[in-house]
This record gives C-alpha cells, sequence and structure tokens, in this order.
C-alpha cells in the first residue's frame, strides 16, 4: 500500500470516529424537544377528548329535557 492511501484511508477513519462521537448533547437535546413535544401532543389530546366529553353529556342533557317535555 502506498503512503497516500494509508493517510487517506486513516484520515477518513478518523473523520468517521469524529462525526460519530459529536452527536451525544445533540441527541439529547433532541430527545428532550421530542418528549416535550409528545407531552404537548397529549395534553391536546386530553383537553380534546375532555369537551368532546362535554358536548356528549350536553346533548345527552338536552334530549332528556326534550323528552320530559
Amino acid at each position: 500500500m502506498s503512503p497516500w492511501i494509508r493517510v487517506t484511508v486513516v484520515g477518513a477513519m478518523l473523520l468517521g470516529l469524529a462525526a460519530c462521537g459529536g452527536d451525544k448533547k445533540e441527541s439529547t437535546d433532541n430527545a428532550a424537544e421530542a418528549q416535550k413535544a409528545i407531552q404537548q401532543g397529549m395534553q391536546k389530546e386530553k383537553a380534546l377528548m375532555e369537551g368532546m366529553q362535554k358536548g356528549v353529556e350536553n346533548i345527552e342533557k338536552k334530549a332528556t329535557e326534550e323528552s320530559k317535555k
């Protein structure tokens, strides 16, 4: 193997290792952002379900009032 090929291979390996190792903080930040987005989505879904439940209760209440008349 010529010296230039060795230098190129070693350089590529070092760049590859450097690219893999530097993402820990970024991946932690991404995981925190994802968790926050999931929690916000769950809160919105819960509010939607509560609103739907209140709507059903109101319809049932109106239906019982109408049937009593």
